[in-house]
């Protein structure tokens, strides 16, 4: 792809596995399988926009930078909340509806099928060491509304912190966290420690797909440090999501403003089929392991 340089152009940073060429002059390139991407936003000169344009009328692609850099990212980069962005600030109003019936479905009738594995899962749990067998948090909810999220515990049994800055720590999970336990590992690689959440979906407080719940210490920490964090919580969270298919385990305030990018691209095209294609990255990491923090 050829790109204007002038205006926004993170795309090529972004992007590396992309052959970017960079335009010298406003030429139209000679190149029978060329695309061209600018920042349509940016002032240009008459004689790039006079390039541009004779490009469209050859057949060439042009492309926004912000348009393509959300569809090769699958991560939506927002300025402002603006109709200019989003289109609505509420998320396909008509799909929402049959989501939930779809979660509430599905959880019924895996419930049962899943009932001895789970028993299996629990016993373990217990075995592996002193403890719960379920581990509580409470997370930052629907509409910002926070809840006790359920899970098999994969880390030995933590002290009563008191603090801020100690409950933030304590609330992360770092790689190679030397808290977590053997059957811990699995269960975390293979997501099966989340399955208890069929409870919360069933209560209206998450769904089957969806931006992943932080803890109330985390998610208010974010909230005061990363713009617009707050609008994540538009949607039902999730037992699984784009960003964990995309990016995994995040810590760190940088990884999560990435990560909060991949939850606005899940918001903005919000749809059956990126459920679906969710599901199946999912199904993926599951068996495989693989991609999975």
């Amino acid at each position: 792809m050829y790109y204007v340089p002038a205006g926004k152009t993170g795309i090529v940073g972004d992007t590396p596995d992309v052959d970017w060429v960079r335009l010298a002059e406003p030429v139209v390139p000679d190149d029978p399988d060329a695309s061209i991407v600018v920042d349509l936003r940016s002032d240009h000169s008459p004689e790039w926009e006079r390039m541009l344009a004779q490009a469209a009328l050859a057949g060439i692609p042009v492309y926004h930078t912000k348009q393509l850099r959300e569809s090769l990212t699958g991560r939506v980069q927002i300025e402002h909340l603006s109709e200019n962005s989003f289109g609505s600030l509420l998320p396909a109003l008509g799909y929402r509806g049959v989501k939930r019936t779809i979660d509430i479905v599905a959880s019924i009738v895996l419930l049962p099928i899943l009932m001895l594995p789970l028993i299996v899962v629990a016993l373990l749990v217990r075995a592996s060491s002193p403890g719960p067998i379920l581990f509580r948090q409470r997370r930052m909810g629907y509409r910002g509304i926070p809840f006790d999220m359920i899970k098999f515990r994969t880390m030995v049994e933590q002290a009563a912190t008191t603090g801020d800055d100690a409950a933030r720590h304590s609330a992360i999970t770092r790689d190679a966290d030397d808290r977590i336990t053997d059957i811990g590992r699995f269960l975390r690689r293979s997501r099966i420690d989340e399955l208890p959440q069929i409870i919360n979906i069933l209560r209206g407080e998450m769904s089957w797909i969806g931006p992943r719940p932080e803890a109330v210490t985390l998610s208010t920490w974010y909230e005061s440090e990363l713009p617009f964090y707050a609008y994540r919580h538009i949607v039902r969270p999730g037992i699984t999501g784009w960003a964990q298919v995309n990016q995994g385990h995040v810590a760190g305030l940088d990884d999560v403003h990435v990560k909060l990018h991949y939850d606005f691209y899940y918001i903005k095209f919000f749809s059956s089929w990126l459920d679906l294609l969710i599901a199946l990255r999912t199904v993926g990491i599951m068996v495989t392991g693989f991609g999975a923090k």
